[in-house]
């Protein structure tokens, strides 16, 4: 194992070398564009009748059990009633995400004695694949990368296996799933996954509850899930949501990976064009084909305990099912406190209060059917994990998809200390 101070420095040098020099395109022009909040709790009517006669337009950034917002052209929203607008200059927003254009001198980098320095800016998929790779290579004995395969661009699709390696003590290998960035514009969910790996690792040994953690439980944790769109958003547009394979449609790119899962999977009403395109067949996503071979198959013998899923935004803990609000969950009653618990975590550590809903109620699938159809949350839960969530982190409103970097070690400690908890209770004796 490297000493921390040759890994801070081996860090350093990656922020240097790749960080500092990350390829950044020239971004999607939105100044025509304003994102607009809806007080409303009927989607259907909304969309269908309000603002689909007036365009095809539109980008449904998140549907809350409170309001609904939509990115919208500004001619467009102007016209429609009880739009409220809360991002005026999506552009700027969009800057204020991208790291800052220096480099650091080798001056700089000997006096630097901020160890969390990876996580001020958000980083490109160079520099997260890079630090990966080294985490592996700095805790051999804790970690190892894992190939599940490779995307429609070529890119690999890369796990961390995390773990203790003492089956003594975790003699059926009962273990945690996190995933981020299944959606490529939610860059704050990636990097809040990359905090978790970090404390991890870095308490292990000397902190009572990160090396019970490591030796009791496996960690099977994938930050990028969905890498070509993440890229993409670097280096084209930065609101991209969906991977960037080709579709039946030649100019229309793309398959929303957290529609393609197959458990209560429906072919998506929408053109290939649409944010939420389903694709034509179930795992049709090359991400998801993946993750179903690696989960099932490779990791088969694994006893899923828990499966937590990070996504932005709305500050909101949702529990399955997303495709129906008929299809009760089996152990509702410890679905519940679990999300409470989850809850009550974050807002002890940073006052930030997380809703509790059924993910089928913020999804729209009470009110209109197919919205929640072919997630991870529910695939996981139905078929591999004894409790699964997704969590989705700040903001609720003001910077949206676009969260400025200075919140992501605040939104890595309050995730980090929900983490904890759910930890605590799966490793409770009665369970």
């Amino acid at each position: 194992m490297l000493h921390m101070d040759s890994l801070w420095c081996c860090l350093f040098f990656v922020f240097i070398v790749v960080g500092g020099r990350a390829v950044q395109g020239l971004q999607e022009d939105y100044s025509g564009y304003a994102v607009y909040r809806f007080d409303s709790g009927n989607y259907s009517a909304l969309v269908k009748d309000v603002i689909g006669p007036l365009t095809d337009d539109y980008d449904v950034w998140t549907r809350s059990h409170k309001f609904i917002d939509i990115k919208l052209p500004k001619e467009i929203g102007e016209k429609v009633n009880d739009g409220q607008v809360i991002i005026e200059d999506i552009n700027q927003l969009v800057q204020d995400t991208l790291p800052t254009e220096h480099m650091m001198t080798r001056d700089q980098v000997v006096f630097e004695d901020d160890y969390d320095f990876f996580f001020n800016e958000y980083r490109d998929l160079d520099t997260i694949y890079m630090w990966l790779d080294l985490l592996e290579k700095s805790f051999p004995n804790l970690v190892k990368v894992e190939h599940l395969g490779k995307t429609f661009e070529g890119r690999e699709l890369k796990a961390l296996h995390i773990s203790g390696n003492k089956p003594e003590s975790n003699p059926e290998k009962k273990t945690i799933v996190i995933t981020g960035g299944i959606h490529a514009r939610e860059w704050i969910s990636v990097s809040t996954v990359c905090w978790t790996l970090h404390q991890l690792l870095n308490r292990y040994g000397s902190f009572k509850k990160e090396t019970k953690y490591l030796n009791d439980l496996d960690f099977l944790i994938i930050p990028v899930f969905n890498p070509d769109g993440y890229a993409y958003t670097w280096s084209n547009d930065r609101l991209w949501r969906k991977n960037r394979q080709r579709t039946h449609v030649p100019q229309c790119f793309g398959i929303d990976i957290d529609h393609s899962f197959g458990f209560q999977w429906e072919k998506a009403h929408t053109h290939a064009c649409s944010e939420e395109y389903s694709g034509e067949t179930p795992f049709e996503a090359w991400e998801a084909f993946a993750w179903n071979r690696y989960i099932n198959e490779t990791k088969g013998d694994y006893k899923i305990y828990g499966y937590i899923d990070m996504h932005s935004y709305s500050q909101e803990i949702l529990y399955p099912y997303a495709y129906s609000c008929d299809a009760l969950p089996r152990d509702l009653e410890n679905l519940l406190e679990l999300s409470y618990g989850l809850s009550k975590a974050i807002r002890s550590k940073s006052g930030r209060n997380y809703d509790v809903i059924s993910a089928c109620k913020d999804r729209g699938s009470d009110i209109f059917p197919g919205l929640g159809a072919g997630s991870a949350l529910d695939f996981m839960y139905h078929h591999r994990a004894h409790w699964a969530f997704q969590l989705k982190l700040r903001d609720t409103g003001n910077h949206g998809f676009l969260l400025p970097p200075e919140n992501i070690k605040p939104v890595g400690k309050e995730t980090y200390a929900a983490l904890k908890y759910f930890c605590d209770f799966l490793l409770d004796p009665e369970i």
